[in-house]
């Protein structure tokens, strides 16, 4: 009697339904998050990050400007030699005014725009050359190297003999910092394109050319923000440099002039227009880059 309770089979319904039914008890839980709201969270985080960021580069530029001026007009600090803050701000408007400072800014700025750009775009015409030619960057190899070593400050001379002294020894000067670095950093990107890109797209049948545009140049594209971001820096170095050396005019020219007439609010002011137009030049870079990098996605 117990075998026929205990011993009968079940059915083949019953076992479907024990196996649906321990595989409903098992399965997890749908998520009810939307990701527009995960994504949207994250954006808000990022953005309250940037802001807090903004705010303490400000807040530390304030605490410097204040301790300076309070060291200043205590006399904490020799006020000849270091001046302050008021005392700059109240010069460059004075000088802004009656328009005697605009002609030295204009003639610094397009030095440096001018240098800047033959020196990115010439690297890079050099780094695709000898990527082109392997054997011409075996020759080159060492040269490059050697004339990225040199003191490019000490060549400043030699184009004042050669160019006279005037701007084209200044772009000259500029071209010199910027073009060696930037000719090496693009064409090692070159270099470290993974191979198999390329394979890739010569499989299909692209040229070197092709392989150029489509492959090798967006895959470097890092490397060669990273060189213009590098180059806003030098640039100003070598327009600064130049205008030590001939210029007339310029905002070197007034650095060099207060020196001499010991008016070194005047030299702080210089310095202190510099700096603003360098971060100005840099933060363009950085939002082309921002830009094409949206673009890119």
């Amino acid at each position: 009697m117990g075998n026929d309770k205990f011993g009968k089979e079940p059915s083949e319904a019953e076992l479907s339904g024990t196996v649906q039914s321990g595989t409903e008890q098992h399965k997890e839980p749908r998520s009810n998050v939307d990701p527009q709201l995960i994504y949207k969270a994250f954006k808000q985080a990022r953005n309250k990050e940037k802001l807090v960021v903004h705010i303490t580069q400000v807040l530390l530029l304030a605490l410097f400007l204040g301790s300076w001026e309070y060291a200043g007009r205590t006399r904490l600090i020799d006020v000849f030699l270091f001046s302050y803050p008021s005392k700059i701000f109240n010069l460059l408007y004075t000088k802004a005014m009656d328009g005697s400072l605009l002609p030295h800014i204009g003639v610094t700025v397009a030095e440096t725009a001018a240098g800047f750009a033959l020196g990115t775009l010439c690297g890079l015409l050099i780094a695709t050359i000898i990527w082109w030619s392997p054997f011409l960057a075996r020759v080159l190899d060492p040269y490059l190297v050697v004339l990225n070593s040199l003191p490019k400050v000490a060549l400043g001379p030699l184009f004042i003999v050669a160019l006279g002294s005037g701007i084209l020894s200044i772009i000259a000067t500029i071209l010199s910092i910027t073009v060696i670095i930037t000719t090496l950093v693009i064409y090692n990107a070159f270099q470290e394109v993974d191979a198999n890109y390329v394979k890739v797209v010569n499989v299909f049948g692209a040229t070197k050319t092709q392989s150029y545009s489509k492959v090798i140049l967006p895959a470097s594209f890092p490397a060669i923000v990273s060189t213009l971001k590098v180059n806003v820096g030098l640039a100003w170095v070598g327009v600064i440099v130049g205008e030590f050396l001939v210029a007339k005019e310029g905002l070197g020219y007034l650095i060099i002039y207060g020196f001499q007439v010991f008016n070194f609010t005047l030299v702080l002011a210089s310095l202190f227009i510099i700096a603003a137009f360098a971060t100005f030049m840099y933060q363009i870079v950085a939002a082309i880059e921002s830009r094409i990098r949206k673009r890119r996605r």
